[in-house]
Order: C-alpha cells, then structure tokens, then sequence
C-alpha cells in the first residue's frame, strides 16, 4: 500500500491499471491532497473494505460487549455562526446548496475496528488508527459501459407517521434534492453521453442505531466512450469533489464551506473505490469517525439551502450520529 500526496499519481495509475484490466482499491479525500491506491486488493489486509458484498473484510467473532456512545457537541450558537455564514452566501447567489459539516467528539467503550467488524452498511472502510466508514452512498459505478450515481438528499425518522409522505412533500428537501440531481447530471455530463435519470427521489431504508431511517435518493445514468476502462481516472477526478457533499455551483460553494467550517475534513466526504477488472464501484465516505490519539470524533452534515431553519439542520447533524448496529 502507498500513500501519495500527489493525488494525480493515483489518477495515472487508475488509468494504466484499468487499460490492463488489473483490480485495485484507491482512496481520495475531500481536499485531493492525499489518497492511496492498492493493486490487488483483496489480497492484502493494510486496509480494510467492503463495497456491497464484495471485498477483505474479515468475518471476525464480534465479542458480545454492549457498545456505549456518547458525544458532546458544539452548541447550537456555534453552529449558528457556521450557519450564518453559509447563508449569506446563499442569499449573496454564491451557491444554491451548500453542504455544511461538523465534527463532534464521541465517547465509546469499542475500537476503530470494533465498529467497522459490527457495522452493516453498503460501503464500508477501515484505516487502522485513523478512520472507519460506514456508508451508505454509492458515489459512482461504471459497469456495462455506463456509469451511474445515486445522490441522497433528505432524511427522516421512519417511525414518524406518514415518514414518507411527510419527506417527499417537505418542501425545503424537494429544493434541495432538485438541485442535486441537476448538479450531478451536469457533472456525469461531463464524461459521459445521454444522461438522464432514470430513477427520482425513491426511498432507502437505512438502519440507525435502534432505529430506522428513510433516505431520499435518484439514480442518474449516463452512457460512456468504448475506451472508457483506460480513463478511468480521468473519469472520477473529473467529478471531484462529490457533488452531494459539497453542493452547486461547486467552485464558488467549496470557498464557502472552507469559510464557514475552518478546517480540513480530510478523508471524510472523500472517496473510495474497487474495480474487480471490469466493474468499478465507488462510495462517498459519509457517516465516519476518526480517531485523533486516543479521542474519537464523528463528522456528519446537511444541505443547507435558502429555505432551511438553522435549528432544524443542526438537530438533523446530531441525528446522524450513530452505530449502524444495535448497542
């Protein structure tokens, strides 16, 4: 395994790996300034993943130790400030959605690697010391000679009365759901031909904690060039950073998010991916904790757009704390 700083190594080494149709696994974090790629992958243990059933993820016996979690977050003024930031840009016409983050220390009595041998998510990815990730985001698949994303935006507690209805009908998450779907068909325009959605604002059901969420995705389809397996890094760092992660226009929203949140995310809500040789599949490395010496911490986020109310978006930043297993 190797870490590179020159995150455009890893470009050229997808490139050359995917010409000869040899599998690898490459990361890259929010920033492009630091990433890892790894041929082979699923014969080495430095790092471990799973995408969707496919991976090194060991099947360990989980210790059967009740998991505590509890956290201390910033105040509610202080994320006001971040808030408030993030809104006059968006009246200013800066950016029409922007997706603001914070990073909350957590207690718990269970490792890095506790976490990621319980945790049940489509994407999943340990880093010893520094991270895991339990996913629940596809970030692109390019299979078939397509290539595919599908964006989630609006979250609710499914044991709400009409959960559903009450989410699909929310105005402020309509907006913000319809302007990234139209940034990622902008972005997957850029590299392929004849996108289009081919599915719009469907429900997943994700587990959380001991209880169960509903999550508003699209699934939005583009056809790519006969070739495409030789480009494959130019493909995805042409869409960097994710788009549901930073927001639209993303130039102009990154700036902002750098102002509002002061400082790096790093790898959280950057990416991670496998191609076995002929499928890639890839994920945005959302619902993470980080390890920091020997103190935790859980990043999480929202959209915000011009019709959000700050408590509602803090409340929903706390919401998404959680171990995607029963403790």
């Amino acid at each position: 395994m190797k870490f590179y700083r020159n995150t455009d190594d890893i470009r050229l080494k997808m490139n050359e790996a995917g010409s000869a149709k040899k599998p690898f696994l490459f990361g890259i974090n929010y920033e492009m300034s630091e990433g890892f790629f790894i041929e082979n992958p699923l014969s080495q243990t430095d790092i471990l993943f799973q995408l969707r059933g496919i991976g090194n993820k060991l099947v360990n016996e989980v210790e059967d130790l009740s998991a505590d979690l509890s956290y201390t977050p910033i105040s509610e003024s202080e994320y006001q400030h971040k808030f408030d930031i993030v809104h006059k840009g968006l009246r200013r016409g800066d950016s029409f959605l922007t997706n603001l983050t914070i990073k909350t220390p957590i207690t718990t009595n269970i490792s890095l690697q506790d976490i990621f041998d319980r945790s049940k998510a489509p994407y999943q990815l340990y880093m010893p010391d520094r991270f895991v990730c339990f996913s629940p985001e596809r970030f692109v698949k390019i299979a078939n000679g397509h290539i595919s994303s599908n964006p989630m935006k609006g979250t609710i507690d499914a044991s709400i009365e009409n959960a559903e209805q009450i989410i699909l009908n929310d105005f402020k998450e309509t907006a913000e759901h319809n302007t990234i779907v139209d940034l990622i068909r902008n972005d997957l325009s850029m590299v392929a031909n004849r996108v289009h959605v081919e599915r719009f604002r469907y429900i997943d059901r994700i587990k959380s904690r001991n209880k169960e969420i509903l999550q508003v995705s699209s699934e939005i389809v583009g056809e790519l060039d006969a070739d495409h397996h030789s480009h494959l890094g130019d493909i995805i760092f042409k869409l960097l950073p994710a788009g549901s992660i930073s927001g639209a226009p993303k130039p102009a929203t990154v700036n902002l998010i750098r102002s509002a949140e002061e400082e790096d995310r790093g790898y959280y809500t950057g990416i991670f991916g496998y191609y076995d040789g002929t499928t890639l599949d890839s994920a945005v490395l959302i619902r993470f904790i980080e390890q920091d010496n020997k103190q935790m911490y859980f990043r999480s986020g929202g959209g915000i757009t011009a019709y959000s109310k700050c408590s509602d978006e803090y409340q929903e930043v706390l919401n998404k704390i959680y171990f995607p297993f029963k403790i």
